[in-house]
């Protein structure tokens, strides 16, 4: 394959620059601590100390770890189906997944963020992008289930997202890819200059339901957004954003998105935003997208089409956008704990530049500036600059904080993570990665609070660390002692996905506020049957609609008769257990799409259309008594225009019913 001049100056330089790095362990074990085995056991029973909600990338679903365990506790379907659980194949969950494209069972899920209250973690509800199909999500932490997904229009690829404010007033999402916005669409790709735009979204959270909208958006030049985050203390009140390509390029990024020694990261005042808005400086814009929610008291989501966003333009707004300049294609953009410094990273920079707030808003106020890209101003680098850390690596990509003034950043080419300080800029530590790590997680490492204790690398390769499955190798995760001067590695542990970024925080801000089970009494699904007594079969046309209920070890009704081919078979299944952890499952022979996983309490319905006449197995998938096995039933399907009764029972071999109209009742 060939190499492009790019590449080959990279790997020039890194061969380069390979004795700077002599402190470097050379062998996998020298990286290890002798006790490592004892920081990271927890015993039978015992709880971790974090949980760490990790990004699924490509499987478009977010994982839950103990740490410092390592431990896989939970796959929380959020932007694909899950046969597991019956997200997006049950009628109450299919609508999670509606988009103004129609029903997308897939996405690319890259980030996480955590609610936060004055800048601090607190456990309600976690954030997550679709990248592919702009989507935002909010999962509770109550449940740990996706409570509401968000389209994002106007945009095309959410990449640069769901990063949040210090009081989760707001999450954001900016494009990763430019495109035409507006009435003309059609137009050509090289005409990329002239009318390709992006744009940056904030959607406001309510603070006591957290349901979410999109409060407006930011009309940008045609550039790419990588990463942000929000401002914190003194900058509260403020977004960041790294930007590359801003040489506008259309094709063949790798080089072309690279000529220039600098790209962006973009400031946006959103106080000033809000007071834009509120001046009525926004335009109104028509445009199509979904919003999804979820009713945890009907067990039901519902989707609705949104018709318009608000969006305000740079040029209207003077002292709303401003452009910082950041070597080179600049990936991370992290504050630290303070507020008062933003880091870049530029993955092909060989430096690090940290920019100062009050800095930035000196020069601001001075006018200090270096001319204008599309109207925006450009502060001037060297005005707003803290300083650089010098030669810290290669390929950096993405910084967080410990509560100590350090700041720690993971760097791709060479494999490492690299220790450095805030406010001296010295390079402290170093300890490689097996292999080229992405981004990095320490607990509360992007808040005002860091928990500090650990830093967790993702990596993107992992060649000989585990046992080898074919071509496609485990995801990776390692775990590293941040809690004396020197960073110890202390496990590895594989993950599902590809794991892209993640966030830790204390289990106890989590496990008091955990729910363990959907009362009986509070269920208002409609199609719910909140006792035998209220099992029940009827037929509406060509819809047969079985309310079902599931206790161990048997269903209710479990013998069913009458079902015709061509009829649309709804089962509505109730589990009426009110102890925690006895979910019940539920499948049918022959039918094409999942089977159920319906937690106490809790209603949730399977659609199944019969393809051929005959009597069908129906019984519980997952293990919930000794007599799991016998949980069990039988549906017969005879030919359509058959004139056999529509009946059911439960225990008993030759039921006595009486049919009136379309429904059933027993005698």
């Amino acid at each position: 394959m060939k190499q492009s001049n790019l590449q080959k100056c990279l790997w020039l330089a890194m061969v380069g620059v390979a004795g700077l790095y002599s402190c470097k362990p050379k062998g996998t074990q020298s990286a290890v601590s002798g006790n490592a085995a004892s920081k990271v056991y927890v015993a039978p029973g015992k709880y971790d100390e974090f949980y760490n909600f990790v990004s699924g990338g490509f499987s478009g679903q977010m994982s839950v770890y103990g740490l410092p365990s390592g431990r896989l506790f939970r796959v929380i379907p959020v932007f694909s189906v899950d046969p597991e659980k019956g997200y997006g194949y049950s009628e109450e969950t299919k609508a999670m997944l509606n988009t103004s494209h129609g029903f997308v069972p897939w996405d690319d899920l890259h980030h996480i963020a955590l609610s936060e209250t004055d800048g601090v973690q607190d456990g309600r509800w976690a954030f997550a992008n679709g990248n592919n199909t702009p989507r935002l999500a909010r999962v509770d932490l109550k449940t740990f289930r996706t409570a509401e997904i968000l389209e994002i229009p106007n945009s095309a690829g959410n990449h640069s997202s769901p990063f949040i404010t210090e009081n989760s007033e707001y999450i954001v999402a900016g494009t990763r890819f430019s495109v035409p916005v507006g009435d003309n669409l059609d137009v050509p790709i090289e005409t990329y200059k002239q009318n390709f735009k992006g744009t940056v979204s904030f959607v406001a959270v309510d603070k006591t339901s957290g349901k979410m909208n999109i409060a407006f958006q930011v009309l940008t030049p045609g550039i790419n957004f990588d990463l942000a985050r929000a401002g914190k203390g003194k900058s509260h009140g403020w977004f960041f954003f790294s930007c590359y390509n801003s040489e506008k390029a259309n094709t063949l990024l790798e080089v072309n998105a690279s000529q220039k020694d600098k790209d962006f990261i973009m400031c946006v005042n959103w106080k000033k935003a809000e007071e834009y808005m509120a001046a009525g400086k926004a335009m109104k814009k028509s445009v199509k997208y979904a919003h999804n929610t979820y009713d945890e008291s009907k067990h039901m989501a519902t989707s609705t089409i949104e018709n318009e966003v608000m969006v305000l333009d740079p040029k209207d707004c003077p002292g709303m956008v401003y452009f910082m300049p950041c070597p080179k294609s600049p990936h991370g953009c992290d504050t630290d704990p303070t507020g008062e410094y933003i880091v870049g990273s530029g993955k092909l920079a060989a430096t690090i530049p940290v920019f100062s707030f009050t800095k930035i808003q000196t020069a601001i106020a001075a006018k200090n500036f270096d001319g204008e890209y599309d109207g925006i101003p450009v502060l001037k680098y060297d005005a707003v600059l803290h300083g650089e850390v010098q030669k810290p690596g290669l390929g950096p990509l993405h910084t967080e904080f410990d509560a100590n003034g350090n700041a720690y950043t993971s760097f791709f080419v060479s494999s490492e993570i690299v220790k450095w300080n805030v406010q001296s800029l010295k390079v402290l530590d170093r300890v490689p990665t097996y292999y080229s790590i992405g981004h990095l997680c320490i607990p509360g490492g992007p808040t005002k609070k860091p928990w500090g204790k650990y830093v967790i690398a993702y990596n993107k390769i992992t060649k000989d660390r585990y046992l080898p499955t074919g071509p496609e190798l485990a995801q990776s995760a390692q775990l590293y002692d941040i809690s004396g001067e020197k960073m110890k590695l202390l496990l590895d542990f594989p993950t599902i996905g590809e794991p892209h970024y993640a966030e830790a925080i204390p289990a106890e801000l989590i496990m008091k506020n955990s729910q363990k089970i959907y009362k009986i009494e509070e269920n208002q699904n409609p199609w719910a049957a909140k006792g035998d007594n209220y099992a029940r079969v009827e037929r509406k046309g060509n819809e047969v609609h079985v309310y079902a209920t599931s206790i161990r070890s048997h269903f209710t009704p479990d013998n069913i008769e009458g079902v015709r081919l061509g009829d649309i078979v709804y089962f509505h299944v109730t589990n009426l257990e009110q102890d925690w952890d006895v979910p019940h499952g539920f499948a049918v022979k022959g039918a094409n799409n999942a089977e159920l996983l319906i937690m106490p309490g809790e209603t949730q319905t399977l659609a199944w259309k019969p393809d051929r006449i005959g009597v069908f197995p129906m019984y519980c998938t997952d293990f919930c008594s000794a007599l799991h096995q016998e949980m069990q039933g039988y549906i017969r399907v005879s030919p359509a225009g058959s004139n056999v009764p529509l009946t059911f029972s439960t225990g008993k071999t030759a039921p006595a019913i009486t049919e009136k109209k379309d429904s059933v009742t027993r005698k």
